[in-house]
């Protein structure tokens, strides 16, 4: 198995962001119900504070703040990872269950992580989950796009559920 070299701060502030296995697809805005439920649970797990989060059709980018003492991150997308991918194919088991691989094709096996080092880099990640819909030329301001942090706290809009 590849071991992957990550930076580990207990406490840190960091910048992620996932992949579908399929670039194009627009699984994640299809499906965001089931991708909120996932979330859900594993945060009422293992919790964390999220400074912000943008779901666009086929990644997400997300800024993470660790808990003191702990360093969970990979697990957490872990268990996010496989629980949306159980949802999607109608398995609904546990998601430390042992199938094959975790995702189901769904997600790109890794993440990337960037730990965020002093107010510039971290307002600099917050940008870039605010403007990302309109990068992609999904909306054409970051107030229109439903499936954000930011349109959330602003109460802007209606959220989808489904």
């Amino acid at each position: 198995m590849t071991s992957y070299r990550r930076l580990r701060q207990t406490g840190a502030t960091y910048f992620f962001t996932l992949c579908l296995q399929r670039r194009g697809a627009t699984t994640l805005i299809d499906h965001v119900g089931l991708l909120r439920e996932a979330y859900r649970r594993t945060v009422q797990e293992l919790p964390v504070t999220c400074q912000a989060m943008v779901i666009l059709p086929d990644h997400l980018h997300a800024i993470w703040t660790e808990p003191e003492g702990e360093v969970n991150y990979s697990e957490r997308w872990r268990r996010i990872k496989a629980r949306f991918s159980h949802a999607l194919a109608g398995d609904f088991r546990p998601c430390d269950s042992k199938v094959g691989k975790r995702e189901r094709g769904v997600w790109q096996r890794r993440f990337w992580e960037h730990a965020l080092r002093g107010e510039a880099d971290f307002v600099s990640a917050m940008e870039y989950c605010l403007t990302n819909p309109v990068k992609h030329g999904l909306v054409g301001a970051p107030e229109d796009w439903p499936y954000s942090s930011f349109t959330r706290r602003m109460g802007n809009i209606a959220h989808p559920t489904s």
